[in-house]
């Protein structure tokens, strides 16, 4: 055999730009690879899934803290696999008792403005430490302190990041806290520069001292109980307070002292022999189980991968399930959402049926679920479609990171932690911003996301898991705003209908319709928008726009398309496959 055919048979060894990372024992990727290592090294000292995703969580603070805060939310999915629980904690803070429609009509012309006005209780640090009470097995002093070490000692500022705070220096510069840590010496850090954020790891300290000093010593509940309580009822939040009574905020310490983050069981559909399972409707995680019980009417596998039918087809499931969550989804402790209607595979039926070859040109009308309910209406109602805003300048600015572990033991843990630090103040001496999630509710009483003393904005972060045979097949999120349930949906269906290796799904050319509301204020709307990498191919583009799309290309590995990580768990093996968006920072390890 010739040298020559020897190296044609074997030179294509790869279908990715990275190599999907497999392991047999345990896997962690996250947003960032020194979060990523943070979790390893807790499995490596004996930690589980919780103590792992807790720690990369934290880190993330600091070294995305552009989009992800201390003072933020953190939403997340756990399954236990010993007991075989599955268990949502949404890590998502409420508004305070004093804030109302009202309140921004007379104040802010019905806006919601950057600033103090748009901050709600933080919800993360209760969420964290409620999952490595009831599901972890170390102290918070042990999972928090890499994160130390990178706030007080800094890391290499990465590009990500370095073009996060070039694009939005002007907003940083509004409040001299922020300007502090995020333009030192009067400007943006550049790739390799050390960053510092001191006070956050004061901060943290603050919390690891009070569990230390917790009245019974040696006891891990309690030592966790106190770390919570220093920063919900303790020093902590006395600075919060103290800077919110000095600027008008609208916080209270009876709002910080009440609040307790919620844990319920997921929502569940099946596609084929899959089991896809979401957060409530707090968030926006149902979006993606409406549109699957949609395609599920249609050969998708047919139409050919990302092929002009196949984006259309998923388009217009996509469009159909934002226009119910405009309509019908909110905080249930509020407002009643139809929920099992929505997810009733007859209600998708009726749904699949309104798609067409034709590109809605809008955003539709939303279904009626209620028949489909388990429950009937509240007395009185009357189902009224929303009415759509006029369209306003376009609102790119995302957020969120994302971390998914799976360790020894086959627990599993989906955490989509968030928050910006340039769309509020950090207050003084604590390195954070207090959660502006605000700015994801809406100035309308009759909306399902209005505002509400003590009710959650509906969230965009949302926890996802996949199973297969009652069993974790595919721990996976992103992050990227409105666009985060369209890039889970597509890389899913490319490992799930497409056969693809999961390294390779990430990698493949993503589209995104935006054609609803923003969640994020000022809730700008774009009639049939449809944004799609050009590397999708001049074929499709074509077949986009014949049937009535506005097509708008994203650059080739555009970030704004998400940064997708994902860990397949193989039965048939026994092996852990992960991949880790080449868009973002995101990154892999396993062993």
């Amino acid at each position: 055999m010739s040298d020559e055919k020897i190296y044609s048979e074997y030179e294509q060894t790869r279908t990715s730009y990275r190599p999907a990372i497999r392991g047999r024992k345990q896997m962690v990727v996250s947003g960032h690879h020194l979060a990523t290592q943070a979790a390893m090294r807790i499995l490596d000292k004996g930690g589980n899934a919780v103590d792992a995703a807790t720690a990369a969580g934290l880190c993330l603070t600091v070294l995305q803290s552009d989009m992800v805060n201390f003072a933020g939310v953190a939403p997340m999915m756990i399954h236990i696999a010993k007991t075989g629980l599955t268990t949502t904690i949404d890590g998502l803070g409420v508004w305070p008792q004093k804030a109302s429609v009202a309140f921004f009509i007379k104040n802010h012309n019905g806006l919601i403005p950057d600033g103090i006005h748009r901050c709600i209780v933080p919800g993360a640090p209760d969420a964290w430490i409620r999952a490595l009470g009831r599901y972890g097995t170390m102290s918070f002093a042990q999972v928090c302190a890499d994160a130390v070490d990178l706030a007080e000692n800094g890391f290499p500022m990465h590009q990500f990041m370095r073009n996060s705070l070039h694009e939005l220096q002007e907003k940083y510069a509004r409040w001299p806290t922020n300007k502090e840590i995020y333009l030192p010496d009067g400007r943006p850090p550049e790739v390799d520069d050390i960053f510092y954020q001191k006070d956050l790891a004061t901060t943290m300290r603050r919390m690891i001292a009070a569990e230390h000093n917790a009245p019974q010593q040696g006891n891990r509940l309690a030592g966790l109980a106190a770390a919570r309580d220093a920063f919900y009822q303790g020093s902590i939040a006395g600075d919060i307070i103290a800077y919110n009574k000095a600027h008008g905020g609208l916080m209270q310490a009876s709002d910080l002292a009440a609040y307790s983050c919620t844990e319920e069981n997921p929502l569940s559909v099946s596609f084929g022999e899959y089991t896809v399972k979401s957060a409530g409707p707090w968030c926006q995680g149902p979006v993606l189980l409406q549109a699957l019980n949609i395609l599920a009417h249609f050969d998708l596998q047919a139409m050919g991968h990302n092929t002009g039918e196949y984006i259309h087809t998923v388009t217009e499931a996509l469009k159909i399930a934002f226009a119910d969550r405009e309509q019908f989804y909110g905080d249930p402790k509020f407002v009643t959402v139809p929920i099992s209607g929505l997810l009733a595979k007859g209600y998708a039926k009726l749904c699949a049926g309104r798609i067409s070859a034709a590109a809605s040109p809008v955003m539709p009308d939303c279904g009626d679920p209620w028949p489909f309910n388990n429950t009937p209406p509240p007395t009185g109602y009357v189902l009224q479609h929303t009415t759509i805003p006029p369209m306003t300048a376009p609102n790119d600015n995302l957020d969120t990171s994302y971390i998914c572990v799976v360790d020894q033991a086959g627990n599993c843990v989906s955490a989509v932690p968030s928050d910006m630090s340039f769309s509020g103040p950090v207050v003084p001496g604590t390195g954070m911003v207090i959660s502006t999630r605000g700015s994801q509710s809406f100035v309308d009483e009759q909306h399902a996301s209005s505002i509400q003393g003590g009710k959650r904005p509906r969230l965009t972060p949302a926890p996802f898991m996949i199973f297969k045979d009652d069993r974790p097949w595919m721990i996976i999120g992103t992050p990227g705003g409105d666009t985060q349930c369209q890039t889970i949906l597509q890389t899913f269906l490319n490992v799930a209908l497409f056969g693809m290796d999961v390294q390779t799904a990430t990698e493949q050319p993503r589209f995104a319709t935006f054609s609803y509301p923003n969640s994020f204020a000022p809730h700008d709307y774009h009639p049939n928008l449809l944004r799609i990498e050009q590397r999708v191919g001049a074929q499709p583009l074509a077949e986009l726009i014949k049937r009535g799309h506005k097509v708008a290309t994203w650059p080739d590995w555009a970030w704004k398309a998400g940064g997708v990580c994902a860990i397949l768990l193989k039965k048939d093996t026994g092996t852990l496959v992960a991949g880790a968006d080449p868009r973002r920072e995101s990154y892999a390890q396993g062993w």
